[in-house]
């Protein structure tokens, strides 16, 4: 008997869900310090719990500003601790606060809820800056697998809306084309992180209504429309699975108008930047941190 896409989600719930909080001890940061507290945003699709990380320096009389980032886990794994070596580093190298977001996941809470979630916090944060030692003014968005993707997500709507302007937008090996059969999606090696079957459970469980594999919000590919979005550091590695669909949205956001920095790490699979190699991880946490600075910059 197959079991439903949402039983398979379960089931990789509770397969992966700790694994998933198992960064390589090299990449944690621990000699970075950390100042972290807790901090609670209402949404149009339910409160969402946020792990606010603050420059470990002391405070100056100018508020820093923020990024907003949201973890990975195929739309499936709720584990936001995942990220915590990048939050880390990102506040103590770029200077700014970091808002790490625990959003809902599929199939509890499937498409759109873990958008609108994403959105309103991002947007929460914009507005409420004076009242939390930030700066909403100068906001950057960001996100690591499916988290890129709901990055992607919060910067165009936020562009239809007219509401707020991320500086910067990070990418780092987002699933951007959920329409796309994963058996057509090749790597150069024998066994990349992600299979065809694990692919397709996610996608299965975060968008249960084909109809909306099309949407810009699901899959920023097929958008029609890439002028204005914010600039963008798109990264992506050698033997994901992702990397193509990865590549082509870096060049269709320059065609767009968008200015882009694109990287790819050779040699690498999905979700180095948790898991290693070494190297290659920090390079491109230290990469995103750097390009923060700069976009974030008065």
């Amino acid at each position: 008997m197959l079991l439903s896409p949402g039983v398979q989600a379960r089931a990789v719930q509770l397969l992966l869900g700790r694994m998933m909080s198992r960064v390589h001890k090299e990449l944690r940061f621990t000699d970075v310090p950390k100042r972290t507290e807790s901090l609670r945003v209402d949404t149009g699709a339910g409160p969402v719990a946020c792990t606010v990380y603050r420059p470990p320096t002391a405070p100056t009389a100018t508020p820093a500003p923020v990024y907003v980032n949201f973890h990975g886990g195929g739309f499936v794994v709720a584990r936001p601790e995942q990220d915590d070596h990048i939050c880390r580093y990102i506040a103590a190298t770029a200077g700014c606060v970091v808002i790490n977001v625990d959003y809902a996941v599929a199939p509890q809470r499937p498409f759109p809820a873990p958008v609108r979630q994403a959105y309103d916090v991002t947007a929460w944060v914009a507005e409420h800056g004076t009242a939390h030692d930030w700066d909403g003014t100068r906001l950057a968005v960001g996100g690591h697998s499916a988290g890129g993707n709901l990055a992607a997500a919060v910067c165009r709507t936020a562009r239809d809306r007219g509401t707020f302007t991320p500086r910067l937008q990070i990418l780092d090996s987002a699933p951007l084309d959920q329409l796309a059969d994963p058996a057509t999606k090749p790597s150069p090696i024998a066994k990349p992180l992600l299979t065809p079957q694990l692919m397709r459970i996610f996608t299965a469980a975060y968008v249960p209504d084909p109809a909306d594999l099309t949407d810009p919000l699901v899959s920023p590919a097929h958008a029609d429309d890439l002028s204005g979005l914010p600039p963008a550091l798109v990264i992506t590695a050698e033997h994901d699975r992702l990397r193509d669909e990865g590549d082509a949205y870096a060049k269709a956001l320059e065609a767009g108008g968008v200015p882009v920095t694109h990287r790819v790490f050779a040699g690498v699979d999905h979700y180095f930047t948790h898991t290693g190699p070494v190297a290659a991880g920090k390079e491109a946490i230290d990469l995103m941190a750097t390009t923060l600075r700069m976009a974030l910059a008065t």
